[in-house]
């Protein structure tokens, strides 16, 4: 939650009171007023023994004396702008007493509100708010904005606000009217608009909705979210979010990225862990495909990427049987993620030729705890860094497999707790000791196995039971698995 609430207020017919007459009141002022010196409806009274002219021009009425304590009466929105600091304070005090809304500029702990950076595109108001922490950096994040938004979007906006009517009474359901502007917005009709032609965009726009409405099919996306920092969200998945109607999730899908979902848009958790299914997967194949079938665009969110250890391949299967339409949505697997995020190359030129992802889990049952039919021997012979899913509960079955096939016992590891985000942790060892280097983690984790794990940012380790050696440049007589020495 941010630590301030954004509302917009309705200054109609209101009275707005600004104490002080000089430059900073005059900023207040102008911010009120808006771009057209309109005042936004509100009526705009000035108190202070001195006025600067500008001010003047923009108040309603002028008191050019000190400020006493029934100029708050009636009065809606205060701005206790003086230059005298401790005369502000007496008018947010007073303010406040009475219950009213008070701002004194530059001093949020007096404050009942925080004055954004505003971008004005009438009736389009965009407001940036840093809660009173860096007034300098809302301006620059408002220039930004400015630079971005056509400066045609508050025409554009009621252009579209004149069609409203008849689209509510042409199209009664609230999905329907949704996917209409929608199209109007992202389609030719706006474009046209904001192009200056707006007599087509007017004639475009009556023959789109006078047409035979088109009932639109529902479909899924499997939509990979990524390992966790919302960050990595492709550009793509954000747009997949934003337009669903409903969002089936799992547990490993950060918050922060349900953060973009649309606000109305329904959200079913399905999240599953070791030994805890409270949805099934047949249950969610089952629930994909009824909601696609009732013309909602559903968003199936997963962890990752869907086709990596995600069942995407699984529930694409069962939703092209059922003749619903599917979109993939690749996401940053773990694997990819967690090494970015570590320092540690999953490929490099002399330690490691490829990349091999495996699951520790098989799927002999609902949550995979069959150990998987993995040739060992062929996994322990490749030059390549070993990636291990879900591997957390069994890291020494791992090291023992690998070890009994011909991996060096000395071969560094590293387990990543919850990648990319916040709360990460890395641990290094070696293969011998994987088990008690992953006893005690709750995850989600993965397993990195290789000798690209030497060249691990040494600031990011947590848990380091092992001393590394020198790997730039590899002596004749470092062999594969000598990377680390024990700690004394």
């Amino acid at each position: 939650m941010p630590a301030a609430f954004p509302l917009f207020l309705t200054l109609t017919g209101q009275t707005v009171l600004i104490v002080g007459g000089g430059e900073l009141a005059l900023r207040k002022a102008r911010l009120v007023a808006g771009a057209g010196g309109d005042s936004r409806g509100a009526r705009l009274v000035v108190v202070a023994p001195e006025v600067h002219p500008d001010l003047a021009a923009l108040a309603a009425e002028v008191r050019r004396r000190p400020f006493a304590a029934h100029d708050l009466d009636s009065v809606t929105l205060v701005f206790a702008a003086s230059e005298d600091e401790d005369g502000a304070a007496q008018v947010a005090d007073l303010a406040r007493a009475r219950g009213l809304l008070v701002n004194v500029p530059d001093r949020p702990a007096l404050s009942s509100f925080i004055m954004p950076a505003i971008v004005d595109r009438g009736p389009i108001t965009v407001a940036i708010s840093t809660g009173g922490t860096s007034p300098v950096l809302a301006r620059r994040l408002r220039a930004r904005i400015e630079a971005a938004l056509e400066p045609g979007l508050g025409r554009l906006a009621t252009f579209l606000d004149g069609f409203r009517t008849a689209v509510r009474a042409v199209k009664s359901d609230e999905t329907a009217r949704r996917r209409f502007w929608e199209r109007v917005i992202d389609g030719p009709i706006a474009q046209r608009f904001l192009a200056g032609d707006e007599t087509g965009a007017h004639e475009q726009l009556v023959k789109v909705l006078n047409a035979a409405e088109s009932v639109e099919g529902g479909s899924v996306a499997l939509v990979g979210a990524g390992p966790g920092d919302p960050d990595l969200l492709t550009l793509r998945a954000l747009r997949v979010l934003q337009n669903a109607d409903v969002v089936v999730h799992d547990k490993l899908v950060d918050d922060r990225i349900l953060d973009y979902v649309r606000r109305d848009a329904r959200r079913v958790y399905v999240g599953k862990s070791k030994s805890c299914h409270t949805v099934s997967q047949n249950e969610i194949n089952a629930l994909l495909v009824r909601e696609a079938q009732a013309g909602h665009r559903v968003v199936r969110l997963k962890g990752g990427d869907p086709f990596i250890f995600g069942r995407g391949g699984e529930e694409m299967a069962v939703l092209r049987a059922a003749g619903v339409a599917v979109e993939l949505v690749p996401g940053i697997t773990a694997a990819v993620g967690c090494a970015a995020a570590t320092g540690i190359p999953l490929t490099h030129r002399g330690l490691a030729q490829g990349i091999t992802l495996v699951t520790a889990h098989g799927a002999a049952a609902e949550g995979g705890s069959a150990e998987p039919a993995i040739d060992w021997t062929a996994l322990a012979r490749l030059d390549h860094t070993l990636a291990v899913y879900m591997g957390l509960s069994k890291a020494g079955l791992v090291a023992e497999r690998l070890i009994a096939a011909g991996k060096a016992p000395g071969t560094p590891v590293a387990v990543v707790q919850n990648g990319t985000r916040p709360d990460q942790t890395l641990a290094v060892g070696r293969l011998a000791d994987l088990g008690a280097l992953a006893a005690g983690l709750a995850g989600p984790a993965l397993i990195l196995v290789g000798e690209v794990v030497t060249l691990a940012d040494p600031a990011k380790v947590a848990t380091d039971i092992l001393t590394p050696l020198p790997v730039p440049g590899r002596n004749a007589d470092t062999t594969p698995g000598t990377g680390f020495k024990a700690a004394v």
